[in-house]
């Protein structure tokens, strides 16, 4: 194992097939995640079940770690045990994330949009405040990346989803301010705005448009289908290798073309 992650939102959906998609190339991971034990949307959220089961398929590389993003000295003592069992950090792929909406702006409740924030934005926050300090401090802070997963929505304003753009827009600042403040270290932070991918928050998402499924979202994109899951984990995989410091500082596209 030459590498070691840390992702959070890892027990399914992007966050799980980008843990695979690193344990896959040789790298540890400390693998995170709420598993639904906090107050959070109106869906069901990955269970201890999904998080146990992902990290059974590799015994030997991955730390199931139950943590909400939101709650700092969580996280703070799940990077602490990632490297007390591997020694060292190399990337960090912040992946955790929630949606709601489905009206406009001035009908959505004021806890939606503080549940998306808190989540999708400040616990992106929160992730960065406790990895990238060992990413500083560790052998070779130069190979050292911070990957947060944005969306379309952070680049694009979309019906009945102002909180939710919002909140991944904010991420893609976060990633630059903190693009900005790594400034000569080595470590590097890149946004990854996925488009329609088939996961359970896209389910959730073809809900709040009253949709029969999900297939209709994938027509936004001109790759006119919707994406795995693993094409997504794909790139992100990429972004954490040492090969990717040329996107330092960057919103990476893994949207198929999306268009709204």
């Amino acid at each position: 194992m030459n590498r070691v992650a840390f992702v959070t939102g890892a027990a399914r959906g992007i966050g799980a097939a980008t843990v695979r998609a690193l344990c896959d190339r040789d790298y540890a991971v400390v693998a995170v995640d709420s598993c639904g034990e906090s107050d959070g949307p109106n869906y069901p959220l990955a269970s201890r079940a999904e998080l146990s089961a992902l990290a059974a398929a590799y015994p030997e590389r991955i730390v199931p770690i139950v943590a909400d993003v939101r709650d700092r000295d969580a996280l703070a003592a799940a990077v602490s045990t990632a490297v007390d069992r591997f020694g060292r950090l190399d990337a960090t792929v912040a992946a955790a994330a929630v949606i709601a909406g489905g009206r406009p702006l001035w009908q959505t409740p004021d806890q939606d949009l503080r549940m998306l924030l808190d989540v999708d934005l400040v616990g992106v926050w929160n992730t960065a405040a406790v990895t990238v300090p060992w990413m500083l401090a560790g052998p070779d802070p130069s190979g050292c990346r911070f990957i947060a997963v944005a969306s379309a929505a952070g680049e694009h304003g979309l019906f009945g989803l102002a909180a939710y753009s919002a909140a991944k827009h904010g991420v893609v600042g976060l990633v630059r301010g903190l693009a900005a403040d790594l400034v000569g270290t080595g470590v590097t932070a890149v946004a990854v705005a996925p488009g329609s991918t088939r996961t359970d928050m896209l389910a959730a998402t073809a809900d709040l448009y009253h949709l029969g499924g999900v297939e209709e979202l994938g027509q936004s994109a001109l790759i006119r289908r919707i994406l795995a899951p693993e094409e997504v984990a794909a790139t992100i995989a990429f972004c954490c290798s040492a090969e990717a410091a040329a996107l330092n500082g960057s919103v990476v596209h893994a949207d198929g073309g999306f268009r709204p």
